[in-house]
């Protein structure tokens, strides 16, 4: 089916289909038949990548799936996975949906307290966990979960002697299944035909930044939507690669990555761990990359550091290729036309430097690079633009789905226009409401938060910002972050925040100073760049706490502060500062899984420290 036909379907009647399939389960049966022999997924294997075809993703599914159905699950059934990215969160993923249930994510950093909520609230029956150290979260817990009805282990490892009629190897599920088919090879042919847009493909549950997480409710009609709605620019193609790293469990990674694989055919590359993302993506230059703020900040991090370290000629080479590529990159973004001497200046720096700085970040296959969860600098797009390696902005949520598009051209700070079939419109406070085919079924056990939120065909999304006269969407802020200071003054923490996050010396910051006379700021530092800047000047330090204690150190950020005040008004001005001198990981409640700091956590948190400034 052609886009146009889809955008016309979409909107009259409400079916929308892919190559005749209106569910996951059917589309992927349609893959497999038409791509058998093409490379589906690529995973490490003692450091050798290894491949796996659609033929092969259909073999672990199809077994997985058949394994489940023997055992008893009900078409319905929940069934949470509660694992990194791996290939078999893929395979559980599909077979539940061909087995006709409904898959609920966990993300691997929750602990078990988290995991409880999530697996009681949802009803889950079946589980997947990664390792031992997932399962032991579960086995910390179980006592507390009767209905659930088997655990499948994806890695024994550690696992050699433990003995638990509940809990299997993920290798006897498959061998359940396989046995199952060969007495009856049209098992799941009744599961997978009876199937409907309507029922809910996947649960997402909420970061629960104020409350418990609440569980999204997605449709298969939701998620082909999203497959069909991405404008030209953005289309991706069939063999492009792209690197899984973020949690499969966050609806826009499961959009980016699983939703485009089936829709045109993509290869889904598998991180190592997460602490390898940035080797993985040098290694295989990428030619999509969807990251969140705090990745496209870490890129550029590097260099700076890199170049702090360079020799003279390195840096000057450096300096003079950025002064181009940022007269050129501000032509572009205010949409004037370079001079042909100017592009000319571009095309001999980029091959004497900037070419080279593309690799190094094995950015230098990339076509579509986007950005998205979390604003992001407009300092930061520019470096881009300026690169040559322009970041584009999608904007959407885990109850939309993704709502806009940035096109090429687009000003920084824009989050394009809607997608076609996606109305916008402002509402009380200029809040974005979003009506799509896209949007959720609402919340799960929970029908006052949905009438909130989902208010007719329009979900509220909470976000405050304004439609401009192209149509264009430009997001302010989250409604409930805006700061109102004692005096009066409304004030967007968002643009403060991005613009000291700029700095390679910081990682994440959140201002305060709601009802309070001026404003201030809870400020978490960069520790690889600090470290190195410490070390390069000798100062002396133990741990990541002494660091912060330093006075340079807090010398070094009040820099940055002030450079970064002189961009704003007086009343929006920081006027105090301390460092959160804790080393934070995604497993702290500090932070959400996609490693932004949670604003009204970390308010109540270091409440002492905010009183104190």
């Amino acid at each position: 089916m052609e886009m146009s036909d889809m955008r016309h379907v979409g909107r009259e009647s409400g079916l929308i289909t892919i190559d005749g399939c209106d569910t996951l389960a059917r589309l992927f049966l349609k893959r497999v038949e038409q791509w058998g022999d093409r490379t589906a997924l690529r995973e490490k294997n003692l450091g050798v990548w290894e491949s796996f075809t659609w033929s092969d993703f259909h073999h672990h599914a199809h077994a997985y799936a058949a394994g489940l159905v023997a055992l008893g699950m009900q078409a319905g059934d929940v069934v949470a996975i509660l694992s990194e990215d791996n290939k078999e969160w893929v395979f559980a993923d599909m077979a539940v949906h061909m087995a006709g249930g409904t898959v609920n994510g966990v993300y691997p950093t929750y602990q078990a307290e988290q995991i409880c909520h999530i697996l009681q609230d949802s009803g889950t029956r079946w589980l997947f966990v990664e390792d031992e150290e997932q399962l032991d979260k579960y086995l910390e817990i179980a006592d507390r979960l009767p209905g659930i009805e088997r655990v499948f282990v994806v890695d024994w490892k550690g696992l050699r002697n433990f003995s638990d009629d509940q809990v299997w190897p993920i290798a006897r599920l498959k061998q359940c299944g396989d046995e199952a088919l060969a007495e009856a090879p049209d098992l799941l042919e009744a599961r997978i035909a009876s199937g409907n847009a309507e029922q809910i493909a996947v649960l997402v549950y909420t970061s629960g930044t104020t409350g418990k997480p609440k569980g999204a409710r997605i449709s298969h009609r939701a998620l082909l939507f999203q497959m069909m709605a991405v404008p030209e620019p953005f289309a991706a193609r069939q063999g492009d690669d792209l690197l899984t790293y973020l949690p499969l469990c966050h609806l826009a990674e499961r959009v980016v990555s699983l939703c485009t694989q089936l829709r045109v055919g993509t290869v889904l590359n598998f991180v190592e761990s997460s602490e390898s993302v940035f080797l993985n993506i040098r290694e295989l230059s990428p030619t999509i990359l969807f990251a969140v703020p705090r990745i496209w900040e870490k890129f550029y991090s590097r260099i700076a550091a890199l170049m702090d370290e360079a020799t003279w000629i390195g840096r000057t080479g450096y300096n003079i290729a950025m002064r181009i590529g940022r007269q050129r990159a501000r032509l572009l973004m205010k949409h004037e036309k370079p001079s042909r001497l100017l592009e000319a200046a571009f095309r001999l720096a980029d091959v004497l430097v900037l070419r080279n700085i593309k690799q190094e970040l094995g950015l230098d296959r990339s076509r579509i690079r986007l950005s998205g969860a979390a604003p992001i600098s407009v300092d930061l797009l520019e470096w881009y633009v300026a690169l040559g390696l322009p970041v584009s902005e999608v904007y959407g949520q885990t109850e939309t789905g993704i709502a806009t598009f940035c096109n090429p051209g687009s000003p920084p700070g824009h989050v394009g226009l809607p997608l076609k079939s996606v109305d916008l419109k402002l509402g009380a406070q200029d809040e974005i409401l979003v009506r799509s085919p896209g949007n959720f079924s609402g919340y799960l056990n929970m029908p006052e938060a949905t009438a909130a939120t989902l208010v007719g065909d329009w979900v509220h999304t909470g976000d405050v910002g304004a439609i401009l006269p192209g149509g264009e969407v430009k997001i302010t802020d989250r409604l409930k972050d805006i700061i109102i200071t004692a005096g009066g003054k409304n004030v967007t923490p968002s643009l403060l925040e991005n613009r000291l996050k700029f700095s390679s010396y910081i990682s994440d910051a959140v201002v305060v100073g709601d009802k309070r006379k001026y404003l201030a700021c809870l400020i978490m530092i960069d520790r690889e760049n600090v470290e190195t800047y410490a070390q390069k000047n000798a100062i002396p330090f133990s741990n990541f706490r002494s660091l912060c204690a330093r006075p340079e150190v807090v010398g070094l950020i009040s820099k940055v502060v002030k450079e970064a005040n002189e961009q704003f008004s007086t009343v929006e001005q920081i006027k105090a500062f301390r460092l959160i001198d804790v080393m934070l990981t995604a497993e702290d409640e500090e932070l959400t899984p996609t490693m932004k700091l949670k604003r009204s956590f970390v308010e109540r948190k270091y409440s002492e420290l905010i009183a104190e400034m």
